[in-house]
């Protein structure tokens, strides 16, 4: 896969690691941005993974209204200090995930919160969709996986593709907020409400 300047551009901004060190970690991880993330915490190379073990119990918690109040939207976002969460990038970030999560309505912050049953479910109805598709068995299994990842890209707020920019993913953007603040950040918890909509929905 080829290596692109703004691949190395974003994983620079994610983990304020070197350029040369960036590209290392994409060639590494085949062009995958979350492994080669990984790539450069393993080798000490990351800020934001340095900062992830850090206490976050300072923060703010934004509200949102969209829609002349049909959806609404109340997200707790925590940083290290005070000073950053009063910073313009802390704010602005805070409000741009509760305009994602107004938007796109995640049920999970990251994929460890979704039930193993839930997966489950899922993956047997992804099952019985390859079965209808008369998809030959030495495939199946791909195409389930793949669906599955569809289904964790659609419902986890992190994996998903952000509102105002389709070549990030909220989990980017975080990484990028990290690094630019320096310190560690972490959506802690968020609720969902729309009109007429039971909370149990």
């Amino acid at each position: 896969m080829e290596i692109t300047a703004q691949m190395i551009k974003e994983l620079r901004a994610a983990t304020n690691a070197g350029i040369l060190d960036c590209r290392k970690a994409l060639t590494e991880a085949n062009g995958d941005f979350n492994k080669a993330v990984d790539w450069l915490r393993e080798k000490g190379m990351a800020t934001a993974a340095k900062r992830s073990d850090r206490d976050a119990s300072n923060g703010v918690i934004e509200l949102y209204s969209h829609g002349a109040g049909r959806v609404g939207v109340m997200v707790e976002v925590n940083c290290e200090t005070d000073f950053v969460a009063r910073s313009e990038a802390f704010r602005n970030f805070a409000h741009e995930v509760a305009l994602q999560i107004a938007a796109s309505s995640p049920l999970y912050i990251s994929e460890d919160e979704i039930p193993a049953d839930v997966l489950a479910h899922e993956g047997e109805i992804a099952r019985k969709r390859v079965i209808e598709e008369g998809k030959p068995e030495a495939v199946a299994e791909k195409i389930v996986e793949g669906r599955l990842n569809k289904f964790r890209d659609e419902v986890c707020l992190l994996r998903q593709a952000y509102i105002r920019d389709e070549q990030l993913t909220i989990e980017k953007l975080l990484h990028a907020t990290i690094a630019s603040t320096g310190e560690n950040i972490l959506i802690r918890r968020f609720q969902r409400w729309e009109l007429g909509q039971s909370t149990a929905d």
